[in-house]
């Protein structure tokens, strides 16, 4: 009886040991932001912020920018590509780690920015398994995509006060979210997009705006009337109705009363 009690007892032991973890291995990740319809967020505008995380317990794994150029025009804005065309080259924005995963895990990475651009800024999240030595670096590496335009209001400036006028000017400049320009006839093609300011004086809206292509590259322009004194909030956006690309940006002025 008790020679059976000391084989089950080493059985059990055996097993214990069998079964701990294998010894962690390295295994490298690629992240790379490409913007919707143009190309790879990069140093240029900030970079973008990746974290990694276990997508089960929510453990950060790895965090960091995304650095490097916007990458090669021609192989990213191509009419032909077929499902395996490479679009990143050795110096497109990357943010690249070797993590030392011991099993396979369910990873999410989130992607936020443009960093230089705070007011465009948005967060994107996907996720996949990674196994153990299996790297995520073939092709393009793991690649989220990022929509939207970077609007930023040039005029007004934000809070300024104004005398008494008919009008106030409103510029801003539209560029896509790894800040390639935009302009009619251009690779990003201005003349499809509708540019807006949405003015509402003391709390409600007074009027609509169109804004025009303003002969320099990625600026738009108009004029607001100003009807009466009081605090006047601007909203611009940009819109690409071939994309579904959209972005915003907004200012305040105050008309002073007589």
């Amino acid at each position: 009886m008790r020679i059976c009690k000391f084989f089950t007892l080493l059985a059990a032991a055996m097993f214990s040991l069998g079964a701990s973890p294998a010894s962690a291995e390295q295994t490298e990740i690629v992240v790379r932001v490409l913007s919707k319809d143009a190309k790879f967020v990069g140093t240029s505008m900030g970079g973008m912020r990746i974290t990694l995380r276990d997508a089960e317990t929510g453990e950060m794994l790895a965090t960091g920018l995304t650095e490097g150029t916007t990458g090669d025009t021609s192989l990213l804005m191509h009419e032909r590509g077929g499902r395996r065309a490479q679009l990143s080259d050795a110096s497109s924005a990357k943010y690249q780690v070797t993590l030392d995963l011991d099993v396979p895990r369910l990873i999410e990475v989130e992607a936020f920015g443009p960093l230089a651009q705070r007011q465009a800024a948005q967060r994107v999240v996907s996720s996949q398994w990674v196994v153990p030595g299996r790297h995520i670096t073939g092709g393009d590496g793991w690649v989220l995509e990022l929509p939207g335009f970077a609007v930023d209001v040039l005029a007004p400036p934000a809070h300024v006060r104004i005398g008494e006028v008919s009008s106030v000017d409103v510029r801003a400049n539209v560029v896509t979210m790894c800040g390639c320009p935009v302009e009619p006839k251009g690779i990003w093609n201005a003349d499809g997009y509708e540019v807006e300011a949405i003015v509402s004086l003391n709390g409600k809206l007074v009027t609509r705006v169109p804004l025009k292509f303003a002969g320099e590259t990625s600026q738009f322009a108009g004029s607001v009337p100003v009807a009466a004194p009081g605090f006047y909030d601007v909203l611009v956006y940009a819109y690409d109705p071939a994309t579904g690309n959209t972005g915003v940006d907004r200012t305040t002025f105050i008309v002073a009363g007589k």
